[in-house]
């Protein structure tokens, strides 16, 4: 009988990253996706499970409460669970613990850290994986939404790139698998945000997963989205420019986010 997975995320480019990855260690497995912990909960009734990947935040049902559920569930109990989120301070890691969770991954997080996690697991159920390793070509790579835009509008383009953008005050924090920095803000939108950043050592690609912490002048933590690198070129015409243009697009589907970005970036 396959291995049946559950996939829950609100963001459709993270389930595809995820899927991908359990792929590629067991071909022949059942994947499963659900975009809330409520709907993930009536596929665990009506379908059962062997394995949930699950974000945090979501709307209608968080992990949290999927995961307290699952463990109330005699039949799901031992189900290995793995929570997979941005939030990664010890008050949510010894929640998740507390609530049971099998494992605990943090946002953005590497093709690598995603196959360990989830390779441990399935360690755990007995199932053999599949010997190749990670695509060389990214696990966003899977996402057709991602590659062709979908129906969203258009990222926004700078009209200088040594103007800040004056609509919002606050900061912006990009975090990725391997690095993070300030991002200095040029133009911004409900889909998208543009702006540069100082080159890091280690540069960001296309299709690279972001998490995007936003914060007022006072330091007041504003929101925590999850996004992609959607674009990226220096700011001037030399390989070694130390500025960098970027736009980052937002995954996240819940609507709690979505009207928090609205509030700050529609004004």
């Amino acid at each position: 009988m396959p291995l049946k997975v559950l996939v829950v995320d609100d963001a459709n480019f993270v389930r595809d990253m995820v899927k991908r990855t359990v792929r590629q260690l067991v071909p022949n497995a059942d994947l499963l996706e659900a975009p809330d912990g409520a709907r993930a909960m009536g596929i665990i009734k009506s379908k059962g499970v062997d394995l949930i990947l699950s974000d945090w935040e979501m709307p209608e049902m968080s992990g949290e409460e999927l995961l307290r559920w699952v463990r109330e569930q005699p039949k799901f109990s031992d189900t290995p669970f793995v929570m997979i989120t941005s939030r990664g301070d010890r008050n949510h890691v010894m929640a998740a613990v507390q609530a049971g969770v099998s494992d605990y991954l943090s946002k953005p997080f590497t093709a690598e850290e995603l196959t360990r996690k989830i390779g441990k697991q399935l360690k755990r159920l007995g199932y053999k994986t599949h010997s190749s390793g990670p695509s060389n070509r990214g696990l966003a790579f899977s996402s057709v939404e991602v590659l062709t835009g979908g129906r969203a509008a258009a990222a926004p383009e700078p009209e200088a790139a040594s103007e800040k953008n004056e609509k919002f005050s606050g900061k912006v924090h990009l975090r990725f698998p391997h690095t993070s920095c300030e991002y200095n803000l040029l133009e911004s939108s409900q889909q998208a945000l543009c702006g540069t950043i100082t080159r890091p050592q280690i540069l960001p690609t296309v299709f690279d997963q972001a998490v995007v912490d936003i914060t007022a002048e006072n330091g007041q933590a504003l929101a925590r989205v999850n996004a992609y690198v959607h674009s990226i070129s220096a700011c001037e015409p030399s390989p070694t420019a130390e500025r960098v243009r970027m736009i980052v697009r937002f995954v996240d589907q819940d609507p709690a986010k979505q009207s928090v970005l609205a509030d700050l970036f529609s004004r």
